[in-house]
């Protein structure tokens, strides 16, 4: 059998604690099943946490104080686990892009701009550019570039994360970045679409009132190791929801929502055709 590789705490915060959770398990003579039992995640989802991979839900961790009669220790420290920063990205956007890494599907609404695992390097520059006009170049570098790394979502064919994406028809008419740049990034949407790693809806600009006529940037994530969570943002805070009522209704309307966009071969249809406007200049007008 090979040798279990051992965890380094000064990694990060994450792991530090990851580690001290393995440390209290093994201790007591847990397995990570036995340690999990009673509680609505799985033992792999505590691996990873062990790893340093995953951050400790607050449920979760009073789970296991009581489990391992730690005394709320995890409980106390989920927090500070929690307040560690991931370089580049948004600290309240923290637990719902981490969750974005292991969900099995993945349900996400865009009205106004293509989704951050989606977009360009050019369309990632303009949005972070037109939100911060006098930032300096190499702080707007580093959020561009781990924005750009959620990419690896669909490179790993080893694992296949269904995600599925309706896009309001209005987006693939407005000229975020000059013709060839919209070009590029419609053909990078379509071109995802095409290999069967994103399954793409257009929701039609005359489609009237639907479900989130009023709500901004939306995903549903579900997992096969923990519960389902409904992430919600706008431009400078984001929510994540966990409550089970609540993402069950989330769900309904995105099911609601999906029934009233086009199909998804009409939909990338409809992408193409928008990008072929803009490589011969019909965008313009």
């Amino acid at each position: 059998m090979a040798a279990r590789k051992d965890i380094d705490g000064s990694e990060s915060v994450p792991a530090f604690y990851g580690k001290e959770l393995r440390w209290r398990r093994e201790a007591t003579g847990l397995t990570l099943q036995q340690a999990v039992e009673g509680s609505f995640y799985g033992a792999s989802y505590l691996s990873e946490i062990e790893r340093g991979q995953r951050r400790m839900p607050e449920d979760l961790a009073r789970h296991v104080d009581q489990v391992l009669g730690t005394d709320g220790f995890f409980g106390r420290r989920c927090e500070e686990v929690r307040k560690a920063r991931t370089i580049g990205q948004a600290k309240y956007a923290e637990r719902g892009l981490e969750a974005e890494k292991f969900a099995e599907t993945i349900d996400e609404w865009c009205p106004t701009v293509f989704p951050g695992v989606l977009q360009t390097e050019l369309y990632t520059r303009a949005l972070f550019r037109a939100e911060r006009p006098l930032e300096p170049q190499a702080e707007t570098d580093v959020k561009v570039n781990a924005r750009l790394a959620r990419a690896c979502l669909f490179e790993d064919e080893q694992r296949a994360t269904e995600y599925w994406v309706i896009l309001h028809e209005s987006m693939l008419r407005l000229p975020v970045l000059p013709p060839a740049g919209m070009a590029e990034q419609l053909d990078r949407v379509a071109a995802l679409g095409r290999r069967r790693r994103v399954i793409p809806q257009i929701l039609p600009w005359n489609a009237g009132a639907h479900p989130f006529t009023a709500a901004g940037t939306l995903l549903i994530l579900t997992f096969g190791d923990a519960p389902p969570l409904v992430y919600t943002e706008s431009l400078h805070s984001g929510v994540t929801l966990d409550d089970p009522a609540i993402v069950k209704r989330y769900r309904r309307s995105y099911d609601l929502l999906r029934a009233a966009a086009l199909p998804p071969e009409a939909s990338l249809a409809l992408i193409e055709a928008a990008a072929e406007d803009y490589r011969n200049g019909k965008q313009a007008h």
